[in-house]
């Protein structure tokens, strides 16, 4: 099920640069929702009719598709399961729609301060590491102190994919995103899909949102989740879970979720 797109229809349209320079300021406090596709509507009913929705190129919803490398350990997953001070998560990032892929590195360190790096990347490398990229993962895994020699380890772990809008308040002091058409792969080609469901994020000053606080009114509450390490843990039953337990247990485990053949989701060129 697509999110339809009379949903969005009613929202006036803001550029990718507005978009970039209203927010770009915020002090974000960022809070993630699982929700029902069908709860979209009454929610998107509800919003000011100030909001204004990212356009480009006449278009409302964009494909993205992240490639997550780990070791072969999960050195990454087991930082996020069994949340520690150091910690990394690496991807590249393709949008899409417009031909585009970077590189994504995102550090914390034991002070707890985290670090976002951001690069272009070649579109068809996306679902490899190449030479200079593991020489920036490496000046990663320096600055938090883990073992350089373990960028050599690190291989594409799994693949996800999915559509976004993105929504900015009347004000600009907020924003939200709003993923759907969800799936996931890992490189033996096991995988599944979740059309039910959207995963909806809200960035926001300290202050709840208006959408926030239309989602709490509406029965709905922050959740842990994370498209890598939830994902990996419901393709992968012996991995640690706790820690989104209920979503694996609940919104992970619906009846509508499908598992994929190999063909339904091409892997990433190489």
């Amino acid at each position: 099920m697509n999110a339809p797109a009379d949903n969005f229809a009613r929202f006036g349209a803001v550029g990718l640069d507005e978009m970039i320079a209203d927010a770009a300021l915020l002090a974000r406090v960022d809070r993630k929702y699982v929700i029902p596709q069908t709860a979209l509507a009454h929610l998107l009913g509800g919003i000011d009719d100030g909001t204004r929705i990212l356009e480009i190129a006449g278009a409302r919803r964009f494909a993205y598709e992240s490639v997550y490398f780990d070791t072969p350990d999960l050195l990454s997953f087991h930082m996020a399961a069994h949340p520690r001070r150091r910690r990394f998560k690496l991807r590249t990032r393709t949008y899409v729609d417009t031909d585009a892929a970077y590189l994504e590195i995102k550090t914390r360190g034991a002070r707890g301060t985290t670090v976002k790096d951001r690069s272009e990347y070649d579109i068809t490398r996306r679902a490899v590491l190449t030479r200079r990229a593991k020489e920036d993962v490496a000046a990663a895994f320096a600055a938090i102190g883990v073992d350089t020699r373990r960028v050599d380890e690190l291989d594409a772990t799994l693949t996800t994919r999915y559509s976004r809008a993105t929504l900015l308040a009347p004000d600009g002091s907020s924003r939200a995103t709003i993923d759907t058409d969800l799936r996931w792969e890992r490189p033996d080609g096991a995988g599944f899909a979740l059309p039910g469901l959207a995963i909806l994020e809200t960035k926001s000053p300290s202050s709840a949102s208006s959408l926030d606080r239309l989602l709490w009114r509406a029965g709905h509450r922050p959740v842990s989740v994370s498209k890598y390490a939830t994902g990996l843990a419901a393709l992968s039953p012996d991995l640690p879970r706790n820690r989104w337990g209920r979503l694996l247990r609940g919104a992970f485990s619906e009846p509508s979720t499908t598992i994929s053949h190999p063909e339904e989701l091409p892997c990433a060129a190489a």
